[in-house]
């Protein structure tokens, strides 16, 4: 795999021309193993935030509870760098195609959507991988 180019700044302008952000600034984004197709979660992007993915090929997420920048990684260690950033065909959509480190969910399993109906009960379908308190120290 090659690694991540960032593209010039006149670049990442003409792509954020092209995304549809709600009333409040956001566009919901996917994240996707690049390799395997795993969706791992979905988070919310401001335009400082897809700017910033792009230009430096480690993803960034807006907070709304913490109403600021969320940088994957940032306190966790469990980063995401970022392969390929598409936008669907409404321009209201972002699938982010990345090499994640470690699990993706705040719950310490790989992937954030673990719940399903089994027998008609939600069920957990895997176990975390890592314990939360190791990852975060009892906070989100």
């Amino acid at each position: 795999m090659n690694a991540y180019l960032p593209p010039p700044p006149e670049a990442i302008e003409r792509f954020l021309a092209e995304v549809a952000f709600t009333g409040d600034g956001l566009v919901p984004a996917i994240a996707q193993q690049h390799d395997s197709g795993e969706v791992l979660m979905m988070a919310w992007m401001t335009r400082e935030a897809i700017a910033e993915t792009l230009a430096s090929g480690r993803v960034c997420y807006y907070s709304r509870s913490r109403r600021g920048l969320w940088r994957k990684g940032e306190s966790s260690g469990q980063v995401q760098h970022l392969v390929d950033l598409r936008l669907d065909c409404d321009g209201d959509t972002l699938l982010a195609l990345v090499d994640q480190v470690g699990v993706a969910c705040h719950t310490g399993r790989r992937s954030c959507f673990y719940t399903a109906l089994r027998d008609g009960v939600p069920t957990a379908l895997t176990e975390p991988e890592v314990d939360p308190e190791t990852l975060y120290g009892g906070g989100r």
